[in-house]
């Protein structure tokens, strides 16, 4: 999930080891055996496959977080004549046509790269990117508020805007979050180009707020959360992902018998994500290597679980839990790239005039 993996979480329980984090220069010339990794907050790997990676290729991986993918994609960007690293992991398809049109990446085919499912590959006269991972951005509902006030969760974007609904659901901006980005794709996708501007006004009418960022709409506002419910969150609806359910079963103190919140899998709107050898990388070879180990089938069947988000590798495991309390959507929004780069930029605007204004 992007920016929603239950990190703090996983650090208590030793499941993501770092090399380095924090903000600061690029590798060195010199720090030949350092392989940078340049990516959003919820980059996350299991200590032992990381380790793994290391000690085969004899590179040590130094990470560099840079906040939501909206925030580090456009970091990278500014940056890119003089990357922070090698490697940069997290922008999605909401994204991937700002990064590509600014010349973000330099051209590298992974080893590996033809076990990826052929409906997440892009660009692939010039593989300036490799699929990693993919998910649903999709409302979410705490199951015990909608029991207690016998009212029916919502199942479709329309649903959300019945005055049933009013002051129940959280979002996130769709200028600097990625899930709010993608949700406002979704509803361009279903309303079209013109109807979706209709449908916000609604939505704006029926009470919705919005947050910055993902990690506030979900550990603070949303009710159905274990960390939203100790902060006293009063939203019972809340754009995240289809996969955030089995992160809340997983993540329990004591593993209840279903999940606490569902999914509205009317709302759904398909996100994959990528990664790419930074264009003026200065460890070309190492950021090589670690783009080769992001397809291997040791890090596909680990991601799962550290990053909420099933992998792209043909055969790659995904955990019963996800089948079980978080399947991905059957029929998601989706949208051609070309659509949302000819349109992303100017909808956005109209978006925040709407919304915010």
């Amino acid at each position: 999930m992007q920016n929603k993996t239950f990190v703090a979480v996983a650090v208590g329980l030793g499941l993501i080891s770092l090399s380095a984090c924090g903000s600061g220069g690029g590798t060195s010339s010199a720090d030949s055996k350092t392989v940078t990794l340049v990516s959003h907050d919820s980059w996350a790997v299991s200590k032992n496959v990381l380790q793994d990676f290391e000690k085969r290729s004899g590179y040590k991986v130094r990470v560099l977080k840079d906040g939501d993918a909206g925030q580090a994609v456009n970091k990278a960007i500014l940056t890119k004549d003089n990357p922070q690293g090698d490697v940069f992991f997290g922008v999605d398809n909401t994204l991937l046509s700002r990064a590509l049109d600014n010349g973000l990446f330099q051209p590298y085919e992974p080893k590996g790269g033809d076990l990826v499912l052929p409906r997440y590959r892009v660009d692939q006269s010039r593989h300036r990117v490799t699929p990693i991972d993919t998910g649903d951005i999709c409302v979410n509902y705490d199951k015990a508020y909608f029991s207690e006030h016998k009212l029916t969760p919502p199942q479709s974007f329309a649903d959300l805007a019945k005055p049933q609904y009013k002051n129940l659901l959280v979002t996130e901006n769709a200028a600097t979050s990625s899930p709010g980005l993608g949700f406002l794709l979704g509803s361009a996708a279903r309303f079209g180009d013109h109807g979706w501007q209709d449908y916000w006004k609604k939505l704006k009418a029926n009470g919705v707020k919005v947050v910055d960022g993902w990690e506030q709409a979900y550990y603070q506002e949303f009710s159905g959360s274990s960390e939203g419910r100790k902060a006293g969150g009063d939203r019972p609806l809340a754009v995240s992902y289809a996969s955030s359910p089995p992160a809340e079963v997983i993540y329990a103190k004591k593993r209840p018998s279903t999940a606490p919140t569902g999914v509205s899998y009317g709302t759904c709107f398909r996100q994959t994500e990528y990664a790419g050898l930074l264009s003026n990388a200065k460890n070309t070879k190492g950021g090589k290597a670690f783009l080769d180990f992001l397809l291997t089938k040791e890090f596909q069947d680990d991601m799962p679980l550290n990053m909420f988000v099933y992998p792209v590798r043909k055969a790659a495991q995904v955990p019963p839990e996800f089948a079980q309390y978080g399947p991905q959507a059957e029929h998601p929004e989706t949208m051609a790239p070309g659509k949302i780069a000819a349109n992303r930029d100017q909808w956005v605007k109209s978006w925040t005039s709407l919304v915010l204004k």
